[in-house]
C-alpha cells in the first residue's frame, strides 16, 4: 500500500503563532528523507506558505491556492495547474463590481505570479490584507478595472460583508470551487472563487495519480477541509477543529498547538518499523 499523507496548513500544521514548530519541521524533514510521501494543502500561495514553514526544507509537493497549483516545496517548480477560462474570470469580476465588491485577482502576468487590485476602490479590510503582504513580489496595485484582468487569472479573493458575499457563494458554489468562511486570524468574511477543478480534494487526486498512491490520509481543522476528508481513506481532525469536521473524521488527534499532526505521523511511522 502506497500512502500519501496530506495536511491542511493554517490551524492544523501551523501553531496559533502562524508558524510550524521546530519539532514539526524536524519530523516532516526526517520522514520525507526516509521516503514517506507527504504534502500540505493550503489556501496560501507558495510564497506565503514558505514563510510560515521556514525550516521545513524537504523536497515534497505542495498544494497551494486551495488546489489551483501543485508546486515542489524545495524548488518552487510548477507540477500541476488549474486556471480559469478567461471569459469566466472577466464575467465574475464585472459581476462582483456591479454588486459593490472590489476583489483581489491572482493571475500570471508576463509569466510572473501577481495579485492585482484597484488600489483606489478596495475596502478597509482588503486594504489591510494587501498591506500585510507589503514587500511581496506578487503585489500589483492597478489604477483601473481593465488592468485588473491582465494575464491569466486563476484565483479571486473577496473580503467584505456576508450580506454582499453570501449571495455570490450561493449562486456559484456549484459552478466554481468556492470557499466561504471567516478568516481564522482577522475574523473577516472571505469568499474565494477558483476554477471548478481547483479544490484540495481534486488536487490531492491529481497528486495521488502523479505519485502512484493508492491510499490517502488527511489532516485538517476547518470547513474547507470537508471535501478533502470525504475523499480520503482516513481523515484526522485536530482537537481545535470545527465540529462539522470532527463529526466526519476517523478520529480526533492533538491540537495544532500540540503538534498533533507531526506526533501522529511520527507514532504511525515508528509503529510500522516494529
Amino acid at each position: 500500500m502506497k500512502i500519501l499523507y496530506v495536511s491542511d496548513l493554517d490551524g492544523t500544521l501551523l501553531r496559533s503563532d502562524q508558524r510550524t514548530s521546530a519539532y514539526t519541521n524536524h519530523v516532516i524533514n526526517r520522514l520525507v528523507s526516509q521516503g514517506v510521501l507527504f504534502s500540505y494543502a493550503t489556501a496560501r500561495s507558495y510564497s506565503t506558505s514558505h514563510k510560515v514553514t521556514e525550516g521545513m526544507i524537504a523536497a515534497f509537493p505542495l498544494i497551494v491556492y486551495n488546489g489551483a497549483f501543485i508546486k515542489d516545496n524545495a524548488t518552487g517548480e510548477m507540477l500541476l495547474k488549474n486556471f480559469f477560462i478567461r471569459d469566466e474570470a472577466v464575467s465574475l469580476v464585472m459581476e462582483l463590481y456591479d454588486a459593490g465588491i472590489s476583489p483581489v485577482v491572482y493571475s500570471f502576468v508576463g509569466n510572473e505570479e501577481k495579485f492585482s487590485y484597484v488600489e483606489a476602490e478596495v475596502n478597509p479590510a482588503t486594504r489591510e490584507f494587501v498591506a500585510s503582504r507589503k514587500g511581496d513580489s506578487r503585489d500589483r496595485p492597478v489604477r483601473d478595472r481593465r488592468s485588473l484582468l491582465d494575464g491569466t487569472p486563476f484565483y479571486i479573493t473577496c473580503i467584505d460583508s456576508p450580506a454582499k458575499l453570501k449571495p455570490f457563494y450561493e449562486k456559484y458554489e456549484k459552478v466554481y470551487h468556492c470557499v466561504y468562511q471567516r478568516d481564522i486570524y482577522s475574523g473577516e468574511q472571505w469568499l474565494e472563487i477558483m476554477p471548478k477543478e481547483a479544490s484540495k480534494a481534486n488536487a490531492i487526486r491529481q497528486l495521488s495519480d502523479l505519485l502512484g498512491c493508492d491510499y490517502i490520509i488527511a489532516f485538517g481543522d476547518g470547513k474547507n477541509d470537508i471535501d478533502m476528508f470525504e475523499m480520503a481513506n482516513e481523515a484526522y481532525a485536530v482537537e481545535n477543529a470545527v465540529s462539522e469536521l470532527k463529526s466526519i473524521a476517523t478520529a480526533v488527534i492533538a491540537s495544532n498547538d500540540e503538534d498533533g499532526v507531526a506526533k501522529w505521523l511520527e507514532k504511525r511511522e515508528l509503529s510500522k518499523d516494529k
